[in-house]
């Protein structure tokens, strides 16, 4: 089956398939996954109105490149598959796609401490260099319930703007990129955040809150880097990280 798909698609998709296979991989290794339950996607390159979405009921690690589903911004699948795609997983990801060029990989979990911040009224808070680094990235969208109703992908872009991550307020996490590099990237800074919200407000003391200018300064200093693509300093190592754990994710 792998052979097949790469023999029948362009090289610009396979490699997208194998980076986003890698995105699977990776938010599996780092304790962000929730069985099958939430979704990654990446547009396949030249082709605008499709984009590439795990099959449902594989776990993201043992997601493959061949085994990724091609669909169109309708939900109609377009490659050859055996498998069939999360409803509500096409509801997010095709709002975000059928959208503008800024967002080519999308990212959404459910992690525990992703959900316990969307949980909280103040959302996340300027209180460690990495939540301040990833502060002006992050819109917030409130809860509608699982997210089968399409009406719902045009106030998920309007809340969503021009940012590239977003609190999904009583549900969990959204990342996006460019390449699948920047959205992981964005990704970890914003999970590590919440992880370092949640530990800071449950040891018991009283936060030491940063002054104003300086969250600014940080917060700038974040978008630069940003804009800059920071997230391909960093996905070559993933790469080589992943490749000594098992390399199957390339098939």
């Amino acid at each position: 089956m792998g052979n097949a798909i790469k023999d029948s698609v362009s090289t610009e998709e396979w490699q997208t398939r194998v980076d986003l296979a890698a995105l699977y991989r990776l938010v599996a290794l780092y304790g962000w996954d929730d069985l099958v339950f939430t979704h990654i996607s990446a547009r396949v390159p030249g082709e605008d109105n499709h984009f590439l979405l795990n099959p449902y009921g594989l776990l993201f690690e043992e997601i493959k490149a061949s085994d990724l589903v091609k669909i169109d911004l309708d939900g109609n699948i377009v490659s050859e598959t055996e498998y069939f795609v999360n409803a509500a997983g096409f509801t997010i990801h095709s709002a975000v796609h059928g959208n503008g060029q800024h967002n080519h990989a999308v990212i959404h979990t459910h992690s525990n401490d992703g959900v316990a911040v969307s949980a909280q009224e103040h959302g996340l808070l300027p209180i460690s260099q990495t939540a301040m680094v990833i502060r002006n990235e992050c819109a917030y969208h409130d809860y509608e319930g699982i997210a089968l109703n399409h009406d719902e992908r045009e106030r998920l872009l309007n809340d969503l703007g021009d940012k590239h991550c977003m609190i999904l307020r009583n549900h969990g996490l959204l990342a996006t990129g460019a390449t699948c590099a920047d959205a992981w990237l964005r990704l970890f800074f914003l999970e590590r955040a919440c992880t370092m919200q949640i530990k800071a407000l449950s040891g018991g003391s009283k936060l030491n809150m940063v002054p104003d200018d300086v969250i600014e300064l940080v917060t700038d200093q974040g978008q630069m880097a940003s804009e800059q693509g920071i997230g391909n300093l960093a996905w070559p190592a993933l790469i080589r990280k992943l490749d000594k754990i098992d390399i199957s994710y390339k098939e």
